[in-house]
């Protein structure tokens, strides 16, 4: 085997490789010489077949996987001769010249090809004992635990049965079918649908005008579906509706007490406030943890600055790109709408393809120079949770996860991620700051 570099531009690396047609031949007489031993042919008793008429029979399908196996070796041998890490599969290109592949496969030529790589750069590792972050945590306040339990009491609000005209703060049950320019819509036919009068849940003016609406009576009103309305085919249209009322009922008074504890399955009101508390500090931990991650991801990219192969890079930007030009599409916006141009938006989300593949790289050279690995007890975990998400297709989860190695991959990178940040959290300077429960929720301006 010969391996001649022919091109070597950034990261990207162009090598020709030639197996002497002998050496091939070699190989194939090895393989047949091997199946003789197995093969059983009519007239021929077992390993008595002569390879001369193996070679008649089998002998281009065993060129194919001599090939096959050559080419593969050729690969990885260049890469841990150069001790290359690849970005993406080599690409074998062959020859195109007529009958050339058909020589090779005959047994009559060399078998000469191209194989095309694409490398990542080395990665200098930060000294992670030099990065500094803050913490940011809030404590959880009685205030907080009073909103909480308010509006869990309104969730549990009892409702009974009303004579009387709807006011604002009832529950009205209703049937409606949705109609524009007299045809139906999709969305616009729903049964049983309650609706809290004064909640502005609904379509601007659809909650007016059933005040005073009274059980079993039927409406027809126009409402216009507001601008910014995310289905494009809806937005700034007028729609009439056509509405029958099933019930109206009132709110009842709600005692937030130990009975009220009992209704939602504990013992009293003290161990329900312990409840809301933890929860809320639960929320608290998740918001300081997602700000100290992104600080040290944003830390971590200023750090490392290397140029990410273009073809990861590529990849990233035409998934992130599908996405900004359907979520556009559903939405019936333009770039103009969202006050860009095509080409400046281009630009800005090539850079987060770019940060996104290079902070991709850094993690993962992060775990592999410090044996970080996701266990497979940590992945029964994870599908596990998956699995509870959906009771009753428990069995088809399982299965999913099991015939889908991407699926599973999918489902390991984020784990990973998590124990190279806490990897390097451990290491990095971390100092705490008590802020505001507003201050800790703010979403970051970027």
């Amino acid at each position: 085997m010969q391996v001649t570099e022919t091109s070597a531009a950034g990261l990207k690396r162009e090598y020709r490789v030639v197996f002497p047609v002998t050496d091939l031949e070699a190989r194939v007489n090895e393989r047949l010489d091997d199946l003789k031993d197995r093969v059983q042919l009519r007239g021929f008793r077992p390993g008595k077949v002569p390879v001369a008429h193996l070679k008649r029979i089998y002998g281009k399908s065993a060129m194919a996987e001599v090939i096959e196996n050559a080419v593969r070796e050729a690969n990885d041998k260049i890469v841990s001769d150069h001790g290359f890490k690849l970005a993406t599969e080599p690409k074998v290109v062959l020859p195109t010249e007529e009958g050339a592949v058909e020589g090779v496969i005959a047994g009559k030529s060399d078998l000469a090809y191209t194989v095309e790589i694409e490398i990542v750069p080395p990665i200098a590792l930060t000294d992670f004992k030099t990065i500094k972050l803050e913490r940011l945590t809030a404590e959880v306040t009685d205030v907080e635990i009073d909103e909480a339990l308010q509006a869990l009491a309104e969730q549990n609000r009892p409702f009974s049965a009303k004579a009387e005209a709807a006011e604002k703060g009832d529950r009205v049950t209703i049937s409606f079918q949705g109609t524009i320019d007299g045809q139906p819509f999709e969305g616009g036919v729903a049964e049983d649908v309650p609706v809290l009068l004064g909640s502005g849940r609904f379509l601007p003016g659809f909650e007016d005008n059933l005040m005073g609406a009274k059980a079993g009576e039927s409406r027809t009103f126009d409402v216009k579906f507001p601008d910014s309305y995310p289905a494009a085919n809806l937005s700034g249209k007028d729609a009439s509706f056509a509405v029958n009322v099933k019930a109206v009922e009132v709110p009842g008074a709600v005692t937030l007490d130990d009975d009220f504890a009992k209704t939602v399955g504990l013992d009293s009101l003290a161990k329900l406030r312990d409840a809301v508390r933890e929860r809320i500090q639960r929320e608290h931990a998740a918001a300081s943890r997602q700000k100290i991650k992104r600080a040290l991801l944003d830390q971590l990219d200023e750090r490392h600055k290397f140029e990410p192969p273009p073809s990861l890079v590529e990849q990233e930007f035409n998934n992130v790109w599908s996405t900004v030009e359907g979520d556009l599409k559903q939405q019936g916006r333009t770039f103009a709408d969202e006050g860009t141009t095509e080409e400046k938006a281009r630009a800005d989300y090539m850079a987060i393809a770019e940060r996104r593949v290079r902070l991709g790289l850094v993690i993962a050279e992060i775990g592999e120079k410090n044996n970080i690995t996701v266990s497979e007890e940590q992945m029964r975990a994870a599908v596990m949770d998956q699995v509870r998400q959906l009771p009753g297709r428990e069995q088809q989860v399982w299965d999913y996860y099991r015939n889908n190695p991407g699926a599973l991959a999918a489902l390991r990178a984020p784990l990973f991620e998590d124990k190279v940040v806490d990897f390097v959290l451990e290491l990095a300077e971390v100092t705490d700051k008590q802020v505001s429960r507003e201050e800790l929720f703010k979403e970051d301006e970027e």
